[in-house]
């Protein structure tokens, strides 16, 4: 979440049309209320809604949005569910008890989408995202390495890492830093994207709380081989007799891979995978926000990290960071499992990844483009401009992309490959044939205007996508 600063300069009041806006019945509002400081007096609910309303007409088009992985389209039913449950606390269990068995039915079938050995004994809650199950997540594996080295910790040579790629999302950066984590990141290298798991693997020592493994990296959609991760691993205890588990962050492809990819062994049915985690809000298909995290069994989330709590009546056991929050989106969960079934995911993740990869080869086909990535793990795609383009760069195709109302993400990978600039497509639900048509045209009636400028015009990378108007 960005941090927010105050107004700088000269404060300009909002401006209100005296024929839109109601008339305040308190205070006989006449003129513009300010911005930065609460106004004096109420006004019309009216007045208020199209003052909000009419500023957020400047954001731009969420479906237009390539860059996200987030939900943006959802049948009006859920709407009308969530709506329904935006008043009621997930956290108080004992007054909603409803909602609770809603979240613990969800826990129950993704134990079961996941494979757990028994899916009755997995433990696992909803969270606000992914970030926030990663952290959960991280902190079993930190607590139960200082449950095992109990002697050393926290003495100054026993120093807890985690083992993980470099194309991790930020949040695992966040995690090491607040909970005083050493970060061993595997770099990438050549043509390879992500974690290796050899080199992992040799990472690894008696302070090495975890491995984090991808399925469906932030950077191009690929997954990462947790199989040949857990294998690496096994060889290492069997060399050295380090136990080291694996978190599996399935923010995207644990709710691609079950569906598409069945015979992909990636989850609990390897022994050394300990916790995974989805974000119920982007390939979940629920709007944002919500989480899940599951650990295979009790064991594998020390009890000391569970609080119980029996002030708002009852007792109710709580792991997740946050407290109080909304039920919608738990609510809107359970009816999504509901609402398509097994076979209504696959048919829903299908047309995803065939939209994007329909869409991955028009784009090669263009001539200007080389594909990372195909679409065919995530319904992601990654490319950057061919060896012989130098007249514009991903950069400037972001910026003229963006005339058109695309926001479509240009970004350099992270050290290793620097060198290396590229665009990524987010073909999610709703991102239908139809609009990759469009995409299409609009991308190929610029690639002249592109092809004829003396050279990449986009200066401050850094905002090349950042929404203007």
């Amino acid at each position: 979440m960005p941090l927010s600063q105050g107004p700088k300069g000269h404060e300009r009041p909002l401006s209100v049309n005296p024929f839109l806006g109601a008339a305040n019945p308190v205070g006989g509002m006449t003129g513009a209320p300010p911005k930065h400081r609460l106004p004096e007096h109420p006004m019309a609910p009216s007045t208020a809604y199209q003052l909000v309303h009419d500023e957020l007409m400047l954001d731009g088009n969420a479906r237009l949005n390539l860059a996200t992985f987030v939900t943006t389209w959802m049948e009006p039913e859920a709407g009308a569910l969530m709506m329904e449950c935006r008043d009621k606390n997930m956290i108080d269990k004992d007054e909603y008890p409803r909602t609770a068995e809603l979240e613990r039915r969800c826990v129950a079938m993704l134990a079961d989408l996941w494979h757990a050995p028994d899916p009755s004994a997995a433990v696992g809650c909803s969270t606000t995202g992914s970030s926030e199950a990663c952290m959960l997540a991280g902190m079993a594996l930190k607590r139960r390495w200082a449950l095992r080295n109990a002697d050393r910790y926290p003495s100054r040579d026993a120093r807890p890492n985690l083992v993980m790629g470099i194309n991790v999302q930020v949040c695992w950066e966040k995690f090491c830093n607040f909970w005083e984590v050493e970060a061993r990141q595997v770099p990438m290298e050549g043509e390879r994207f992500h974690l290796d798991p050899q080199a992992a693997a040799e990472l690894c020592d008696e302070n090495t709380i975890g491995v984090v493994g991808i399925l469906g990296s932030t950077f191009d959609g690929s997954y990462e081989p947790i199989a040949e991760l857990c294998a690496a691993l096994d060889a290492l205890q069997e060399r050295t007799g380090l136990d080291i588990p694996v978190h599996v962050d399935g923010a995207s492809g644990a709710m691609i891979a079950p569906f598409l990819d069945e015979d992909l062994v990636w989850d609990f049915r390897l022994p050394r995978v300990a916790s995974i985690n989805t974000s119920g809000h982007k390939y979940g298909l629920v709007y944002p926000g919500v989480g899940w995290a599951l650990w295979r069994s009790s064991e594998a989330l020390p009890e000391e990290l569970v609080f119980r709590v029996n002030y708002l009546g009852g007792d109710m056991p709580t792991f997740a960071l946050n407290f109080s929050r909304p039920g919608a989106q738990v609510a809107a969960q359970y009816y999504t499992f509901l609402r398509l079934g097994r076979r209504g995911f696959k048919a829903v993740q299908q047309a995803s990844r065939d939209v994007a990869q329909s869409l991955a080869g028009r784009i090669e086909a263009m001539g200007d483009f080389r594909l990372l990535t195909r679409g065919d793990q995530l319904p992601v795609l990654a490319f950057t401009t061919a060896d012989g383009v130098t007249s514009y760069d991903v950069f400037d195709v972001a910026r003229r992309m963006r005339e058109n109302g695309w926001l479509v993400p240009a970004y350099t990978f992270p050290a290793n490959r620097q060198d290396l600039s590229v665009l990524r497509l987010v073909c999610r639900n709703g991102f239908s044939e139809d609009l990759a048509d469009l995409f299409e045209a609009d991308l190929t009636r610029l690639l002249p205007q592109l092809r004829a400028q003396p050279r990449p015009l986009t200066e401050d990378r850094a905002t090349a996508t950042a929404f203007h108007h």
